[in-house]
């Protein structure tokens, strides 16, 4: 939940030193998704996660131009909502209507970072590693996937 939480107030801050207008509708559709997170539940698992979080990447991109953060962003958005699309793989059972409306926010804020920035930027392999790793270690374990067990062990 850290993660998310980040990304949504690093977008609010960068809102005033930009000329996109489309950046002050951030923070409602940033409360709206942040409150749809909340309604899908609490934590699902007492155990620490098998990825640690890119604090790196975060603490790397603060020191970059403003479109180069909201292209942070955008991609951080999307893999996010990659993680909600989780179809049969994963046992969660999170409320479908809840979840849909979580990813129609998110996907909202992608499709309004995009008039800010080109569609066709995009970030580092960092990034896209990170989110395969978080899936592949949490996502795909939930569901009993037959490589859950090489996956998650690590064997």
């Amino acid at each position: 939940m850290m993660g998310w939480t980040s990304i949504f107030v690093l977008c609010s801050v960068l809102t005033p030193a930009l000329c996109c207008n489309w950046l002050r509708h951030y923070i409602y559709y940033s409360n709206v998704s942040l409150t749809h997170l909340r309604r899908m539940g609490d934590q699902l698992t007492e155990q620490e996660s098998p990825v640690s979080f890119p604090y790196r990447l975060y603490t790397r991109i603060r020191n970059t131009e403003v479109e180069s953060q909201l292209v942070f962003i955008r991609d951080s958005l999307d893999r996010i909502s990659d993680l909600y699309r989780h179809d049969s793989l994963s046992s969660v059972t999170w409320d479908t209507d809840t979840t849909h409306h979580f990813r129609m926010s998110v996907g909202k804020m992608i499709d309004g970072l995009n008039t800010c920035v080109s569609p066709n930027k995009q970030t580092d392999n960092r990034l896209r590693k990170y989110y395969r790793r978080l899936s592949r270690s949490t996502l795909y374990c939930t569901g009993g996937s037959t490589d859950c067990s090489t996956v998650c062990t690590g064997r």
